[in-house]
């Protein structure tokens, strides 16, 4: 079997997506299988400093949607490599599920990480992702293609569940699976020596205690929930608050000056994967108390490394936690803190992070991987 994964568009600079393609190449790889990533081309793309709106989303359209595709079909036709019955394609993000017209369709596949655009083009606000007019376009073309997918597998229960909701209740296809996705990178508890140098040098300081919270600065990742549950904490706890990935926003900073915590909030921007490690090797609690995700990565980041979570009670979160985080309501900062309260609890605390550790082991790279390419071997497609 050989595989040809493509991947996303470079200008696009999502980061997480093209993690996903490369750790899927260096696992398939372990597995002794051949494995390519294709990048759609950039032409018109060089002329703007970025893609993600305006006059430069548009021409990154042009390279994305009208010359890749057509790239695609000439590379794919004139080479017998990859006309191969045992060679198969996998689009590695769904919103590129309009680039399925320019492979075979017995031999290709998608991974659907979530619906949150799709669902939130249609109206659904639990998405927590609204769309615009052009946006609602688009999603529905990336949905009318995505359920045409033979392959499929997206990375969680719910995710599975949501887009079969949107078929009608029943899957197209037999060969659409739920496949978790595995670690991206190497995460395991650090040795207090090394975290603590880390946190010195990223301003935390080595004897004090923090709640850690990773992402983005989106409406859904509900970070205002850290302030707001050490708010209700009074002189309970008494730790700092950081925040791990882009900056604070400005109704957040609003927040945090109406509340009182500004000498006790830490702003760490897009921290090396070392730091990221030492944080969650480090924290009091890991914080998770986002309303909406299609897998939610941090979570299981966080147990690897032996951090207590406290996550919203939202599905996929239990999904992913199979029971080994505390779940709390993501609009309660009471229940919140209560379970902070919990974790101040040497021997709650242990058995949390023991517990954690195990979850994490269902993450295994080499297990997943596996599983993937099963999907394709009993596709009946070779």
């Amino acid at each position: 079997m050989k595989f040809v994964l493509i991947a996303n568009y470079p200008p696009d600079r999502q980061e997480s997506m093209k993690k996903y393609a490369v750790t899927l190449k260096e696992n398939l790889v372990k597995e002794s299988l051949e494995a390519e990533i294709w990048y759609p081309k950039v032409f018109f793309g060089y002329a703007v400093k970025s893609t993600g709106a305006g006059f430069g989303k548009w021409l990154g359209y042009i390279d994305k949607w009208i010359i890749y595709p057509v790239i695609l079909r000439a590379k794919r036709m004139f080479s017998s490599k990859y006309a191969d019955k045992n060679t198969f394609f996998h689009v590695c993000d769904h919103s590129n599920s309009p680039y399925l017209k320019s492979l075979p369709a017995h031999r290709s596949g998608i991974t659907c990480h979530d619906v949150l655009a799709i669902r939130g083009a249609l109206g659904f606000e639990d998405a927590y992702c609204p769309a615009s007019s052009t946006g609602k376009i688009l999603q529905s073309w990336i949905f009318k293609n995505l359920i045409k997918a033979r392959i499929l597998t997206t990375v969680s229960q719910l995710t599975m569940d949501q887009l079969i909701s949107l078929c009608g209740g029943n899957a197209p296809f037999s060969q659409w699976k739920v496949i978790h996705n595995s670690f991206n990178a190497d995460f395991s508890p650090m040795a207090p020596v090394a975290s603590k140098k880390l946190l010195a040098g990223a301003g935390i300081s080595p004897d004090k205690s923090f709640i850690l919270t990773v992402g983005s600065s989106l409406p859904r990742k509900n970070r205002k929930m850290l302030l707001e549950m050490t708010a209700v904490l009074g002189k309970k706890w008494d730790g700092l608050i950081c925040f791990a990935g882009q900056p604070l926003n400005e109704a957040l900073l609003v927040l945090v000056k109406e509340l009182g915590l500004e000498d006790r909030v830490v702003s760490i921007v897009k921290p090396d994967h070392s730091t990221l490690v030492a944080l969650y090797s480090t924290c009091t609690a890991f914080v998770f108390p986002s309303y909406s995700e299609g897998f939610g990565w941090p979570l299981i980041e966080a147990q690897a490394c032996g951090a207590p979570v406290i996550a919203s009670n939202v599905d996929p979160m239990p999904e992913i936690s199979n029971g080994t985080a505390i779940h709390a309501d993501p609009d309660q900062p009471n229940d919140f803190a209560n379970g902070l309260l919990l974790l101040l609890d040497p021997e709650k605390r242990k058995k949390l992070i023991d517990a954690g550790l195990e979850n994490a082991k269902r993450f295994d790279t080499g297990l997943l991987t596996r599983e993937f390419i099963g999907l394709y071997t009993n596709s009946g497609s070779n």
